[in-house]
């Protein structure tokens, strides 16, 4: 069991149970996570902060910003650092919160604002645990994706006995663990994901590109990563950060670096996802110098760049899954349906440019993937992590169809 190289948040509330939390830290970083530790104000009535900076070797977070200096301490940037988040002990009152979207400290709006799985471990009294408005929270915690370390029966600190006590730390760590190994369908595999534009030079200052932002397929990357493959990303010019160590970026300019990338590093792939949006024409000539304005119009002659994803599915060998991606603004279903066959894709993705918050320039997304075997599936609006994470759902199990 190890939790090495895992960022691990760590949220402390009010309950008697936080002491465990103490030992729990330790357990985090003897099996080598990284861990921050986030408190309400009711827990530091419990145990000072001081034993949980000493602990995970991190300052502990309270308040939303230090009163002394004015730092603030930013729940979106915990939020994206953390793999994971256990609020242990998890109190009634903080369920409740949890549960109806109240951010009202810093620990509840960081759990709003977590890309991580989020672990809760409810340490309170049996009259308290089993009353009906908890056990309402606490299903509503679970229908929305969070995973629930029950409470375990015994002594309270009520004085009575029941369920109620918080799980011991030994058994929270192991579900953790337990949920990072089983959470890496795509381990010891290799993806190639493309994303964003591609801009071509037409002078020095001017190209012809378009809107990509990139978010896509560096969603789709972290996706890949968060599912333990190793990930080339191959990204055109875009405003976007890669932080995950297990994806190797390659910034490119043009569709021909992209190809030029693509081609030297699928042969060493399982899979590739091609959701970079790839200029189809470049200027036959670029000018040496910027062209200066006349009245005279001008006339650029474009050619053909190349065909990433067609390349790639001539050259893909028994065992390898390649996914595409097709934006349309007309006849999109049909079109996307003719470029899968044409380019020899197991998949591709289809999206609507004319549909509000879907395609370029927004966080959001609604695809649907149409497979060769002309299956359809259908999806709502969603963040295009959530997208993302659809994506890979669907290229798991053909991975390890092909690959058996």
């Amino acid at each position: 069991m190890s939790l090495s190289g895992k960022n691990i948040l760590l949220g402390v509330t009010g309950g008697i149970a936080a002491y465990k939390a103490a030992n729990l830290t330790r357990l985090l970083v003897k099996e080598g996570a990284s861990v921050k530790v986030v408190m309400t104000p009711a827990a530091k009535q419990f145990v000072a902060p001081l034993t949980f900076a000493t602990l995970s070797q991190n300052p502990v977070l309270t308040e939303f910003f230090n009163p002394e200096n004015g730092d603030w301490h930013s729940h979106v940037k915990l939020g994206l650092w953390a793999d994971a988040m256990i609020v242990a002990p998890a109190t009634a009152n903080t369920i409740a919160k949890m549960a109806n979207g109240i951010a009202d400290n810093l620990l509840t709006t960081t759990y709003l604002s977590m890309r991580g799985k989020v672990f809760v471990a409810p340490a309170m009294d049996l009259d308290m645990y089993a009353h009906p408005a908890t056990q309402r929270n606490i299903e509503t915690l679970k229908a929305t994706g969070n995973i629930i370390i029950d409470a375990e029966a015994g002594e309270l600190a009520s004085g009575l006995s029941g369920k109620g006590r918080m799980a011991e730390p030994e058994t929270i760590v192991g579900a953790l663990a337990n949920y990072f190994e089983s959470d890496q369908p795509l381990k010891g595999r290799t993806v190639l994901v493309t994303a964003g534009p591609t801009y071509e030079k037409i002078d020095p200052v001017r190209f012809i590109g378009n809107y990509s932002s990139g978010k896509m397929g560096f969603a789709l990357a972290e996706a890949a990563a968060d599912a333990g493959a190793s990930v080339i990303l191959v990204s055109g010019p875009v405003n976007l950060a890669t932080a995950n160590p297990k994806i190797k970026r390659i910034n490119v300019e043009s569709a021909q670096q992209m190809f030029e990338a693509c081609t030297a590093n699928f042969a060493n792939c399982d899979a590739a996802i091609m959701a970079a949006a790839v200029a189809d024409y470049r200027p036959a000539n670029i000018a040496g110098q910027k062209i200066k304005k006349s009245d005279a119009q001008m006339t650029v002659t474009l050619e053909s760049t190349p065909d990433i994803a067609a390349t790639l599915g001539k050259a893909k060998r028994s065992g390898q899954v390649l996914v595409g991606f097709a934006l349309e603004t007309e006849n999109g279903l049909a079109n996307a349906a003719e470029k899968l066959q044409k380019k020899n894709l197991d998949f591709i993705v289809f999206n609507n440019a004319n549909e509000a918050g879907a395609g370029f320039c927004c966080d959001t997304n609604r695809v649907t993937i149409i497979k060769n075997d002309g299956q359809q599936i259908d999806y709502q609006k969603k963040d295009k992590h959530a997208v993302a994470r659809d994506i890979i759902a669907q290229l798991v199990p053909l991975l390890n169809n092909k690959q058996q």
